[in-house]
């Protein structure tokens, strides 16, 4: 009980201590240890880095789950280190809604046929989205989450016990400084004809009591100083160490774009599935191929007509019907063909169509009256429509 009691009474002293240092440095009478430019620029960098890091997880997080109520949930079963329950994406609840719409509007209908085509396309969408949710927050979200709980906490710690250790360091300059000062005004030899023997005596031995003092200050300086200096190297190396976070976190921000990317191209190619399969539907409504109104676009006409060729002919507009049914019997254009890229694979849904494998080079071409959604593709001697969604277009 008394050497708790003790060690009570002595961190209380020193943290009395550690409070008058920083109050006299915050009204300016007392000076304070600076730390060298370099030093400076490391803490700046890794507050920096650890105020960067927080708003870019957050943001994701938003990305990645819109609905503030789900994250709250979501952070407190991570808290209480439980599972977090699987949740319905928007787009497989919206898939359920329209399957379930299907079967009591009747599933035979037109608008029922398209409805259940619609809710297949948006629980491949749903299952997609899950899949990007699970993959980026395990190689984005996860370490830069580690980094907030894990190496800051370090680095917060010891920079706390370097700021105590300065404060130390302070203290003993201060002390020292007054027990200087005051052994030096006690070692003035008094004047004996306006003082008197007893005086002298005590002026004596109050200047053996502060040399004994500055003795004591100096040493304590000496410890305080080896403390601060090792404090001071710990807590640079683990700064410097932020370099290696930089590298991985850049790591882990490629893996997100990969899998943001990979999301995406996915939707894309559902969404294309779905609209060539409404548009097999008999009597189904597929809109217009010709808007109302032009589309808002930055390309210019010139650019329109460079990237899709019409080919001059002295005949009138043949019907695409009739252009369909004898795509064997057209030649292709003299000039105008183009060479192009496949961008996904492609599975002709008649005779007419030409089916494409991903990363493969055709030529194409267009023929006047074609619907600026397809073109004409050979390869070899093969010949049918090709849509141009799937196409890079080449020089």
């Amino acid at each position: 009980m008394d050497f708790n009691m003790k060690k009570l009474a002595s961190d209380a002293g020193i943290f009395f201590t550690r409070a008058v240092q920083f109050t006299e440095e915050k009204f300016g009478q007392a000076e304070k240890t600076e730390l060298d430019a370099h030093f400076e620029n490391l803490l700046a960098r890794a507050d920096s880095t650890k105020n960067w890091t927080e708003r870019i997880l957050r943001q994701t997080e938003v990305l990645l789950q819109p609905n503030p109520s789900a994250r709250v949930e979501e952070f407190l079963y991570e808290k209480l280190d439980r599972k977090v329950p699987s949740r319905v994406t928007n787009g497989e609840l919206l898939a359920q809604y329209m399957a379930e719409a299907a079967s009591e509007l009747g599933p035979g209908t037109p608008y029922g046929k398209t409805l259940i085509k619609v809710s297949e396309a948006e629980k491949r969408l749903g299952a997609a989205e899950r899949d990007f949710i699970h993959t980026a927050s395990l190689s984005f979200l996860t370490p830069l989450r580690n980094f907030l709980e894990g190496d800051w906490k370090t680095i917060s710690k010891e920079r706390r016990l370097l700021q105590n250790r300065r404060l130390d360091l302070d203290a003993c300059k201060a002390r020292l400084k007054k027990a200087k000062a005051a052994e030096a005004k006690a070692t003035t030899v008094p004047d004996f004809q306006e003082t008197r023997p007893r005086n002298y005596i005590l002026s004596a031995s109050a200047s053996a009591l502060w040399n004994d003092e500055v003795d004591k200050a100096e040493q304590e300086l000496r410890v305080a100083q080896t403390e601060f200096d090792r404090q001071a190297e710990v807590t640079r190396l683990l700064l410097e160490g932020i370099s290696s976070t930089h590298v991985n976190h850049l790591r882990c921000l490629h893996e997100f774009v990969k899998s943001q990317t990979t999301y995406y191209a996915q939707c894309y190619r559902h969404m294309l599935d779905l609209q060539k399969q409404l548009g097999r539907f008999p009597g189904t409504f597929v809109g217009t191929t010709e808007p109302a109104s032009p589309p808002l676009s930055s390309t210019s006409p010139t650019t329109t007509a460079a990237t899709m060729p019409v080919v001059p002919t002295g005949t009138g507009l043949a019907p695409p019907e009739e252009t369909a049914l004898c795509l064997e019997e057209v030649a292709p254009p003299a000039s105008g063909t183009r060479k192009a890229r496949v961008l996904y694979d492609y599975e002709a849904a008649d005779s007419s169509e030409l089916a494409l494998l991903a990363d493969e080079l055709i030529t194409v071409y267009s023929l006047p009256g074609m619907d600026p959604d397809w073109l004409i593709g050979e390869r070899g001697n093969k010949k049918g429509k090709v849509p141009v969604t799937y196409l890079e277009l080449l020089s």
